[in-house]
């Protein structure tokens, strides 16, 4: 269920602003996506995992304040964002 420490690098490379950047909005949300769709599949599996369910919630709400942030500051790296990730808004 959680990201490897190879695939969390290759998200951050793929989403950094530049080299070195681990924390920009970009990758913020870029790493929660990943962790939700995983999140996402297990619970499909498992329809009574509610502590999970819980977590899933509260990414997907982190995930939410922080493209609501992105909108606000520049619109057009969020529109660039929401595209490259395939999130529908």
């Amino acid at each position: 269920m959680a990201l490897t420490a190879t695939e969390k690098q290759a998200i951050i490379e793929k989403f950094a602003q530049f080299p070195g950047d681990t924390g920009s909005t970009e990758v913020q949300v870029a790493l929660l996506t990943e962790r939700i769709n995983r999140l996402s599949e297990h619970l499909r599996a498992h329809k009574h995992d509610f502590h999970s369910h819980r977590g899933l919630l509260k990414m997907v709400g982190q995930r939410k304040r922080l493209l609501k942030y992105l909108e606000r500051e520049d619109a057009e790296r969020y529109k660039s964002l929401i595209e490259k990730l395939g999130l529908r808004k």
